[in-house]
């Protein structure tokens, strides 16, 4: 599949914002994170920016943008529109936990608690958009959900560990709850690359056309004699050697460097815990860019099989 630079910007970026939401709702109710209106304007400002961001680069990806809004109607059996639903409704109590933290200063915890559910929810409906697509063997994966809510939940604890070294550099629960997100996302993801190497489930020519029992198929000649839509949207490759040197640049920027300095970081103090913290973060957001792209680029539609490709 073609990798669209809107939907890698709005992963990412929705990612990221749900995990810190989710993360600082669990923290605040739980009473966990540091007290105080400064802490709760950064961190929830940021989680907030970056779903508006998101929301925003998604839209553009719309052929006639200033239709998204029917795509909320079809609730009862898409999981696009459940996700476009629970994305604006996760802003009220967002919004309102939000209010309570800053302008009253104090935690409310039932809008904490509610809106770490809703950013928990809103990640599993965008995963789901692509679990549920049965023509793309790489995507109608039960390892696809729990790669994006672990990437989210990994991105939401090393941003918060950035805030809370900042606002609170001797506090130590946010570097272990890191690192244990980075062991677990990092697994999630190799499990997923270790599955879709296989091609199991893969469908062939053979399969597709209903004649594999009588020998290898190839077709007589293509469908089009020139370039079309589903060529262009959904007959993309990255060759090989492309696709390993961008899983390394991934694997290490996501998951290695930020490990390191989380571990770095509780071993020192002071500045240097505090700088490690920051820098970590915006690293593992570029690694889990370029896993995104990869995401999209790894996947095949079974149309191309009508184009000539071996499988998809």
């Amino acid at each position: 599949m073609r990798p669209a630079s809107s939907l890698i910007v709005f992963t990412t970026l929705t990612g990221a914002g749900y995990g810190l939401l989710f993360w600082l709702g669990i923290g605040a109710g739980l009473g966990m994170l540091p007290r105080g209106r400064g802490f709760a304007a950064a961190a929830l400002g940021t989680a907030l920016l970056a779903l508006a961001a998101g929301l925003l680069s998604s839209v553009g990806h719309l052929g006639r943008p200033e239709r998204a809004w029917r795509a909320l109607s079809q609730w009862r059996s898409s999981w696009l529109s459940r996700e476009g639903v629970m994305a604006l409704a996760s802003f009220v109590p967002a919004l309102a936990f939000a209010y309570g933290s800053i302008a009253d200063g104090r935690v409310w915890q039932a809008a904490a608690f509610i809106t770490a559910a809703f950013a928990a929810t809103t990640v599993f409906c965008t995963a789901q958009i692509y679990r549920s697509l049965r023509p793309v063997a790489q995507w109608n994966l039960g390892l696809v959900p729990a790669n994006f809510l672990a990437l989210a939940a990994m991105s939401g604890a090393l941003w918060l560990t950035a805030f809370v070294a900042i606002f609170s550099p001797q506090s130590v629960p946010a570097y272990r709850l890191a690192i244990a997100t980075i062991l677990v996302a990092s697994a999630m993801k190799l499990a997923y690359w270790r599955r879709i190497g296989r091609e199991i489930g893969a469908s062939t020519v053979e399969s597709a056309t209903g004649l594999g029992a009588l020998g290898r198929v190839r077709p007589f000649e293509a469908p089009h004699v020139s370039e079309n839509y589903l060529l262009k949207e959904m007959g993309f490759a990255v060759a090989r050697k492309h696709r390993d040197r961008l899983r390394r640049i991934s694997f290490e920027l996501a998951f290695v460097v930020p490990l390191l300095l989380m571990l770095l970081a509780l071993a020192e103090t002071g500045a240097v815990r505090v700088a490690v913290a920051i820098l970590a973060p915006p690293l593992a957001t570029a690694g889990v860019a370029v896993e995104r792209w990869l995401f999209f680029a790894e996947a095949k539609h079974t149309v191309t099989l009508f184009y000539g490709t071996a499988e998809a």
